[in-house]
């Protein structure tokens, strides 16, 4: 069954998952900025039967968020990097594994969680902030139809 496109919606939240509201297109995303570039390499990573991957690919391709380029050892294979409209969801991406780490794993229980390079340190907790930096709790925000 096919999905109903989301591509329309006045809600910037749907339009988002229109274009990455799969797990594969998202663990694709984080394997791409961790630096896999490689169609057999995102494979063996992920697990992921090789037409989905294909598609998915394709999809996020033709979305902006990679771009394909010749390998950079000079054979034939293409390779795909992360545009900085993939490197965007970063924070979406560390939101999610600091959920995941809170709620879905048991102490002790190894994760894979996104670490500062320079320290190995985990990440400060991502906070939702007012435009004058001001911390907001959930009571404190709307969502709203604006222009801009």
């Amino acid at each position: 069954m096919k999905r109903k496109s989301l591509e329309g919606n006045a809600c910037a939240i749907a339009r988002t998952l229109d274009v990455v509201g799969d797990w594969w297109s998202i663990l694709i995303i984080r394997e791409a900025i961790a630096g896999t570039t490689r169609f057999n390499d995102l494979h063996r990573q992920l697990g992921v039967a090789k037409n989905i991957l294909t598609i998915r690919l394709r999809a996020l391709v033709e979305e902006g968020l990679l771009e394909t380029v010749p390998a950079s050892d000079g054979s034939a294979f293409q390779e795909y990097l992360i545009t900085g409209k993939g490197r965007a969801l970063l924070p979406a991406l560390v939101a999610l594994a600091q959920w995941g780490e809170e709620f879905l794993f048991e102490p002790g229980e190894p994760l894979l969680v996104p670490v500062d390079a320079k320290g190995g340190r985990p990440l400060k907790k991502l906070r939702i902030q007012s435009q004058d930096g001001r911390s907001l709790r959930l009571d404190e925000i709307l969502m709203r139809t604006v222009r801009y």
